[in-house]
């Protein structure tokens, strides 16, 4: 068997058969699959319609429910002349509308486009325009960031009270209406991601790479029909959207969502709902060893404790094994552009491996390669190009970042790796500029780019920061010949920049940054100057 298609020792994996997709790529499939995310919660709601679909707080939602707001959803927007492949933008944060709208704009045909809240007004415009969004809905709470209307954006509801219609009137009954047929190459949701020059690029998540990311959540992880999910980092990001709450309404379980993550609250809320999977960010969990009566909660029920976007310390998984015995700790790579795991590793994987992100999932294939794009041997270092059928096929309305990003049927990832004899991958640096803030994602350029309008400001450059909680914060050294305002500089990032962006900590130079031969500001001399 190829070391690809193996993901856990004595694993009964489903068939597979190869498929073209996107006109010109042949990837391994997964035979037996719901074609649509809509035919998969159809599926699930026959199978289980009084089973407990989402918790929020004392709210319980059964699938039966989830399906008829949907369905109510679904027809209002036709109703209103939404067609199929119009965006829909959704300015929400952890909330039971969140799901609602994802699967109810889905069944409609529209193309879902969600925003993190804590983004700024010049920051939401982009992707308003770059998408040509036709609806908005938005939390009342993020009003004052919406930039100005525009003529295209024929819809806007609200979740609260505020100027638009509020949203409760998208889920009132409606009549029946005819439903788009949905293919499974179609584009189902638009995530937004950083690049290390320009701005942010959608990428186009298709219903067939989400169901096979999905179907590699429950078989890598192992996932059981009914399992409960702890819904603690954002919705809007493709961990909370595709790892949890698609994974979970994939094996007809429950989402339970937090609005916040905040470790007393979570260790509260996963003991009481008996909590068995969920998918966070180190310092999460370190978080939540943190609290002095971790002891005391009941987390028994607590089965897989995956994690990703940033090394798992060794002495976090000391102190879960020690305290949770039966808990799994399984790692897990991957990005937007794969819609979630390029790699999973599981449970039962041999404890000399923990420290690696595990092997390829079904139907993936990794390639590490050099500068040159040739093929290194095993256990050297190269950037590692992946491709399967989770593998998006570009970014909205880019071209250029299509070409440059991807290159036959492989998603260039710009992270340096190796694969062991064994098949375990694992990630050995960023070969693109990013922090990695408790798995926030920040490219250093997009930071830069902000601070170089300041006038105190000739230039800048932006590193992370090591720190033991975060994993890094974003420090920036600025080169101000007259000196500057750390208080002032972080003011004006933070009306341009979502909150985790702006800088933690500024260090003013007198004199320009230091640079090599080629002009190349040297980032390693920064990284010497903040240690000293």
């Amino acid at each position: 068997m190829d070391m690809q298609e193996k993901i856990a020792p004595g694993a009964s994996m489903p068939a597979t058969r190869h498929e073209v997709l996107y006109d010109d790529r042949v990837v391994t499939c997964f035979l037996d699959r719901p074609l649509s995310l809509d035919a998969m919660l159809r599926a699930v709601v026959a199978r289980k319609p009084d089973g407990i679909a989402l918790v929020l707080g004392t709210q319980r939602v059964t699938y039966a429910e989830l399906d008829r707001i949907a369905e109510n959803i679904a027809r209002n927007l036709i109703a209103a002349g939404f067609q199929k492949g119009e965006r829909i933008a959704m300015l929400l944060g952890n909330c039971l509308e969140f799901v609602y709208l994802a699967l109810g704009a889905g069944r409609a045909g529209l193309i879902v486009v969600p925003l993190n809240t804590r983004q700024r007004k010049p920051e939401i415009d982009y992707v308003l325009q770059q998408c040509k969004a036709s609806a908005l809905v938005y939390d009342a709470d993020c009003e004052m960031n919406l930039p100005e209307p525009r003529a295209e954006l024929r819809g806007q509801w609200v979740v609260g009270s505020g100027r638009a219609t509020s949203f409760s009137e998208l889920m009132n009954d409606a009549p029946a209406v005819a439903f788009p047929e949905p293919h499974q190459e179609d584009t189902a949701y638009l995530l937004y991601t950083s690049g290390t020059t320009g701005n942010p690029k959608g990428a186009m998540l298709t219903h067939v790479s989400i169901i096979h990311s999905v179907l590699n959540f429950q078989h890598g992880y192992g996932l059981r029909d009914g399992d409960v999910t702890m819904l603690a980092v954002p919705a809007s990001h493709v961990t909370g959207l595709v790892a949890l709450i698609l994974a979970t309404i994939n094996v007809a379980g429950t989402t339970v969502i937090l609005p916040a993550f905040k470790a007393p609250e979570f260790l509260a809320v996963a003991a009481r709902e008996r909590m068995t999977y969920t998918l966070m960010v180190p310092a999460m969990y370190n978080l939540c060893l943190l609290q002095p009566d971790f002891e005391t909660h009941d987390l028994s029920a607590w089965r897989i404790a995956g994690f990703g976007g940033a090394p798992m310390p060794e002495a976090t998984i000391k102190r879960l094994a020690k305290a949770l015995p039966d808990l799994n700790l399984c790692n897990a790579y991957g990005s937007t552009e794969t819609s979630s795991p390029a790699t999973i590793l599981p449970p039962g994987a041999p404890a000399n491996k923990i420290n690696t992100v595990g092997r390829p999932v079904t139907g993936a294939h990794i390639v590490v390669a050099d500068d040159d794009g040739r093929e290194v041997p095993t256990g050297q270092d190269g950037e590692l190009l992946i491709a399967g059928a989770m593998v998006v096929p570009g970014y909205w309305d880019n071209p250029d970042g299509t070409r440059s990003g991807f290159v036959g049927g492989y998603w260039r990832s710009g992270d340096i790796g190796r694969i062991d004899s064994d098949g375990y991958v694992s990630v050995v640096d960023r070969k693109k500029d990013m922090i990695n803030r408790a798995g926030f994602k920040i490219y250093c350029t997009e930071v830069e780019n902000v601070m170089s309008h300041h006038p105190a400001i000739v230039e800048s450059a932006v590193i992370g920061k090591p720190d033991p909680v975060l994993g890094e914060r974003v420090h920036a050294f600025a080169y101000s010949p007259d000196g500057g305002n750390e208080a002032d500089i972080r003011k004006y990032c933070a009306e341009r920049l979502s909150d985790y962006k702006v800088p933690d900590t500024i260090t003013f130079l007198k004199e320009p940054l230091p640079r090599n031969a080629n002009g190349k500001i040297m980032k390693t001399e920064l990284r010497k100057l903040m240690a000293g």
